[in-house]
């Protein structure tokens, strides 16, 4: 395809495209103006247009291919041509040399009328530059990929260099040394390490200090990456950085703490925890990532089946009760917990939540945090709550006795309770509250349903790979000896990282409350029992629906295991 590289202006190609009208492009200018952004970044932040409608828009109108980078592979020795920061300043990054003209370099553009980058580019290169258009998420993403440890190592190298020039001259005392570590190399490190983090879509980021060096590794789709390794004289500056940004005291060191930051990357906004604990090797940091929006879903995109769909809406369409989703930590609770609140909140309820933290900001929510140090624990929140005339709650998580009677008192009057527990399956949730100190008269009145999750992690579409199941696969799934059965296997390619996985789905059993389900929780029936009727009652339990899919090729055996390690069939 060749370039159309007539003089041509981003807001007029979004016109002819139908892409955005003048009125949107006139306010668009306007706010650039003021704010000195770039005008696509106007345009998106004005909900005007999104990245991959400006990006196709380009593509036809300057007759130039739009390019997937996370689908292609870039050779080494592409990538020693440009440093990275030259290509984060443009949005750019070349991916190959054009076939049958080795003198000409294919470069990715957010912007491929940005012909002062094209420039750069060419001068710093000595090659003719072609360019080719690609959403600006997808160019950062691919820096991170081929550049992020190398310039990650090269700022590492200059903090050194500078403390140990400091150190030599003997130029500063001991109070301007602490100072030292917000001096810039420190600053893009910590942000340049989160932000990764941010772009590979990890829920944690971990920096833990070992005997002769630091690791940094991400969990992606819940599995903790190899790692990258930093010199250990770095951990002091990027703790007291951590420390900071986060709102703790930087001079503690020898006791756990807890903060929060705010930050912004590719205009959206993430919520941070972090959590900083003293080991043998020095303090270690845990960052968990949370998106602003990623909570807020619909309910299609968290993996129900048509089935489990109908018993997941007649359960939050009760006028009261108590709903329970149970499941270990990351399985997905919070976002099953949004999901509901999202869907039942309307105008003409007063929903409030009791949040330990508050996770997710939601318009017309009346969120509470919850405040050891006041005393505003979920228990004490939760009475002054009723006292506020709620039609729906949100507890964050029971953990107590005293929490767990208020709330099943809370839904017998009148209220519908969301809140999630930690227990193994649905049924065994039932054991766990009256253990706790419920009444089971009253549990068997207020339990409006419980959903059970897990997470499982998807296969690659593009490099899954089918094969003949063992003997012991076989059995795990529950599937005749002597039957031939196809597996998908994990095999790893461009797209998912060679990992061979890429997302996660939800896996769930839905326990529905019933007359037969009542009698038997009012009767302290063993879990095994209550299990028992709920399965015939319709009930899917976890591990058959992780067994459909393996059979769907949806995910592996080795995931199955993962969530069902406990089970009989072991």
């Amino acid at each position: 395809m060749e370039f159309n590289n007539k003089k041509k202006r981003l807001g007029d190609i979004l016109i002819d495209a139908g892409v955005i009208d003048e009125q949107q492009l006139a306010t668009a200018l306007a706010q650039q103006k003021e704010k000195g952004q770039k005008l696509g970044e106007t345009l998106i932040d004005l909900g005007y247009t999104t990245e991959v409608e400006i990006a196709n828009a380009l593509h036809r109108q300057l007759n130039c291919d739009f390019v997937v980078l996370s689908e292609r592979r870039i050779e080494q020795d592409i990538i020693k041509l440009v440093g990275e920061e030259i290509l984060r300043k443009h949005s750019v990054i070349p991916f190959e040399f054009k076939k049958g003209s080795p003198n000409v370099l294919r470069i990715a553009m957010s912007n491929p009328l940005d012909y002062i980058a094209i420039d750069d580019i060419a001068i710093v290169t000595n090659f003719q530059i072609e360019p080719a258009v690609a959403t600006s998420h997808d160019i950062a993403s691919a820096i991170d990929k081929y550049y992020g440890n190398i310039e990650a190592l090269k700022v590492a190298q200059r903090y050194t260099q500078e403390r140990d020039n400091l150190i030599k001259t003997e130029q500063t005392t001991q109070e301007q040394t602490s100072d030292e570590i917000d001096n810039a190399p420190i600053v893009v490190l910590v942000r340049s390490i989160i932000e990764q983090g941010i772009r590979q879509r990890a829920s944690d980021v971990h920096i833990e200090p070992l005997e002769d060096d630091i690791r940094v590794r991400y969990r992606i789709d819940g599995v903790l990456s190899k790692g990258r390794r930093y010199s250990l004289t770095l951990m002091p500056a990027i703790i007291a950085r951590v420390k900071i940004i986060s709102g703790m005291d930087i001079s503690e060191k020898r006791r756990p703490q807890d903060g929060r930051i705010s930050l912004t990357v590719g205009r959206l906004e993430y919520d941070i925890r972090s959590s900083i604990l003293p080991t043998v090797y020095g303090e270690k940091v845990v960052l968990r990532i949370a998106s602003k929006n990623g909570f807020t879903r619909d309910k299609r995109e968290l993996g129900f089946t048509e089935a489990e769909l109908v018993r997941y809406d007649k359960m939050i369409s009760q006028p009261h009760g108590i709903i329970l989703i149970t499941g270990p930590t990351g399985s997905g609770k919070s976002t099953t917990l949004y999901t509901i609140l999202t869907s039942l909140n309307k105008e003409g309820v007063n929903l409030i939540t009791i949040e330990d933290p508050v996770e997710a900001h939601i318009p017309g929510v009346n969120q509470v945090q919850v405040n050891d140090k006041v005393n505003l624990t979920f228990a004490s929140a939760l009475r002054s709550i009723l006292r506020q005339d709620p039609d729906i709650i949100m507890i964050g998580e029971i953990r107590d006795q005293q929490t767990a009677e208020i709330a099943v008192k809370a839904s017998i009057t009148g209220h519908l309770v969301a809140s999630t527990i930690h227990t193994n399956s649905a049924a065994s949730t039932v054991t766990r509250m009256t253990d706790m100190g419920v009444e089971p008269y009253l549990l068997s009145e207020a339990l409006a349903g419980i959903i059970a999750q897990r997470l499982v992690r998807k296969l690659c579409p593009d490099c899954r790979k089918k094969r003949e199941a063992t003997e012991v696969e076989k059995h795990i799934l529950g599937y005749p000896d002597t039957k031939s059965l196809q597996v998908h296997e994990a095999v790893g390619c461009v797209k998912c990282n060679d990992t061979g996985y890429i997302g996660r789905i939800g896996v769930y059993e839905i326990l529905q409350t019933s007359t037969r389900i009542r009698e038997a929780i009012r009767k302290k029936w063993p879990t095994d029992a209550i299990a028992e009727i709920a399965e015939s009652e319709g009930m899917k339990p976890l591990r058959k629906r992780a067994i459909e899919l393996v059979y769907e090729g949806i995910t592996t055996v080795e995931e199955l295991l993962r969530i069902s390690f406990d089970e009989e069939y072991l």
